[in-house]
């Protein structure tokens, strides 16, 4: 996520990785948020089972580059108990992408920019209170 805020701003903004942290962290002061970012799929599947097996109640994630091809991550995904969110700035299909992961997610929040990340939270919430 270090290119956030660099890398196509036209689709996804100005707002940088630190700025999104802030962001989520001041809409959401009563949760306590462990936000990861990587680009190696192998670390996300390994974080993803640490959480599981945690004390972590689900998870909000996008999965980036990884909605490509990212098998592995899917099958990491398929085995974890907590609820899955996904998340994704942009409208995904409207580009012409298929994510490799929705198929396993509880649900998805697209095409909202940051704030896809607060509604996907608000999604994880009413998934934990049903």
């Amino acid at each position: 996520m270090e290119a956030l805020g660099r890398r196509e701003p036209e689709l996804y903004g100005t707002i940088t990785a630190a700025e999104l942290d802030a962001y989520l962290i001041g809409q959401h002061p009563g949760d306590e948020l462990d936000i990861r970012y990587t680009n190696v799929e192998g670390e996300a599947i390994s974080w993803i089972y640490q959480a599981d097996l945690g004390d972590h109640d689900g998870l909000v994630m996008n999965p980036a580059g990884f909605l490509h091809e990212g098998i592995a991550l899917r099958d990491c995904l398929k085995t974890i108990t907590m609820p899955y969110v996904e998340v994704h700035m942009t409208n995904i299909e409207k580009r012409g992408f298929r994510s490799a992961t929705a198929s396993v997610a509880d649900t998805m929040v697209a095409g909202l920019g940051a704030h896809a990340y607060v509604l996907g939270l608000a999604a994880l919430r009413t998934i934990l209170n049903r």
